[in-house]
């Protein structure tokens, strides 16, 4: 695998986590750098992380996670994506779905969450003998920095539109979920 396709392969595995970025960029009031870059640094490291777990594992053990990967994805963004939107149709508590500083317990969920499917992919890189350092560090630095930018454009229109922003982002984590979960179970209708 040349460097172009590690670098498609990392754009495509942090496209989860640059829409879970964008809508905690919607929670903020003012932007945080240190929410922001904890965030991405979260979703970086998980995202790298990950496919060295998939290749250390190869498919010794993937039997095991595989058949039920899809609905822990899915249970963890749905439960924080209901959880946003709870908070922002909450009674009157203005601090409701805010991301003003760092949720260590939510931000990890989210980092999981939006890395299982990196698992596999590092299955796939031992099966193509690809040096598994240069591609968790592409694949980390490459999350990082998309998640980084999700995190200003959520901030961005976040702003400006608040509590309609918060469950609009609520309802993205809950789908992202939702179609994990249905191209795992092969009911997805798109290509």
């Amino acid at each position: 695998m040349g460097i172009v396709e590690l670098l498609l392969v990392s754009v495509g595995l942090a496209m989860d986590a640059f829409a879970v970025s964008v809508c905690k960029g919607l929670g903020m009031r003012r932007f945080n750098p240190t929410v922001a870059l904890v965030l991405a640094f979260l979703f970086g490291l998980f995202q790298g992380g990950m496919p060295v777990i998939g290749w250390l594992l190869g498919s010794q053990l993937m039997w095991l996670i595989e058949p039920i990967d899809h609905w822990i994805a899915f249970g963890l963004l749905a439960f924080i994506g209901g959880k946003m939107i709870a908070d922002a149709i909450g009674e009157g508590d203005e601090d409701a779905g805010v991301t003003d500083h760092v949720a260590w317990g939510e931000f990890l969920m989210l980092a999981v969450a939006t890395s299982i499917d990196a698992l596999a992919v590092g299955i796939s890189l031992a099966a193509l003998n690809v040096s598994i350092v240069q591609s968790a560090l592409v694949i980390g630095v490459v999350t990082f920095v998309i998640s980084l930018a999700g995190v200003g454009v959520g901030h961005l229109f976040g702003s400006r539109y608040e509590r309609h922003a918060q469950i609009a982002g609520g309802v993205v984590l809950i789908l992202i979920g939702l179609k994990v979960l249905l191209e795992h179970l092969g009911l997805a209708f798109w290509g």
